[in-house]
């Protein structure tokens, strides 16, 4: 039994190196981490309240890694800090009240949502570029508002279960008039770094945070976070998004099989 729990934590190890890699790259690490945690034994609310506790540091060490391109959108990093922080303590108080038996018949669905908006990344993207990019750090006041208010949608979704939240926005960076992806990603990585934080001090009040597993996941997800950063640049997001979006139906499957079983 010990030999198996000690196997269990290496495999969440290596799961929290992944999933932070690939939070770094594309978004979606979520995907990995969060099944891993069940597959561990933890009930999904705690699993989930356990994967935010360990993926904001990593999101925070992504941050660095990033640190000389979001010196460029400093503004609009600070403009949108207010609408990540009450979305996320507003999608914490919602999973906290929300009854443990229905949020696991919600969390395949919620999953399998994540992955249809990884499945559509490309094309989301697209679309909202022809319709609202004005250029890069030019917009309109009402694409603003609309970034604002998509932006506190966002954090709300991510303080409630987050898978996605990446993608999502980029998203909204779009809507702003942001253009450079790896811009993008320089400034999606602190948004989302607060989101988790926020939600991560509503769950750890309420006693929902397993810490000896979240502190090995944390710990694999700060190292991919970091190597994620660095390594951006060098990976091609479409071919990484391809095996994330496989994994997401995957496992959307299985909770569903196990929320009914």
């Amino acid at each position: 039994m010990q030999v198996n729990y000690l196997l269990g934590l290496i495999g969440l190890f290596i799961a929290g190196i992944i999933a932070g890699s690939i939070n770094a790259v594309a978004g979606g690490g979520t995907l990995v981490s969060f099944p891993s945690l069940v597959g561990l034994g933890e009930a999904e609310i705690v699993a989930n309240a356990t994967n935010t506790a360990a993926l904001w540091p990593g999101s925070f060490s992504s941050a660095i890694g990033y640190r000389k391109d979001t010196e460029v959108n400093r503004g609009m990093l600070v403009g949108l800090l207010a609408p990540s922080f009450i979305g996320g303590a507003l999608g914490a108080i919602i999973l906290v009240i929300t009854p443990p038996n229905l949020f696991k018949i919600i969390v395949p669905f919620l999953v399998l949502f994540a992955t249809l908006v990884l499945a559509a990344r490309d094309a989301l993207t697209r679309k909202i570029g022809e319709r609202l990019a004005l250029g890069e750090h030019r917009t309109t006041l009402a694409g603003r508002l609309w970034g604002f208010f998509f932006q506190l949608f966002i954090a709300t979704y991510g303080g409630y279960f987050g898978a996605g939240m990446g993608i999502l926005m980029l998203g909204s960076l779009s809507i702003m008039g942001m253009r450079d992806i790896h811009k993008m990603n320089a400034l999606k990585t602190p948004l989302q770094a607060v989101i988790n934080m926020t939600a991560f001090v509503f769950f750890a009040l309420k006693g929902l945070v397993d810490w000896p597993t979240a502190l090995v996941l944390c710990i694999g997800a700060i190292t991919g976070g970091y190597g994620g950063a660095r390594l951006a640049k060098r990976v091609n997001p479409k071919v990484l998004n391809t095996c994330v979006v496989a994994l997401g139906f995957c496992v959307s499957a299985w909770l569903l099989y196990k929320a009914f079983s």
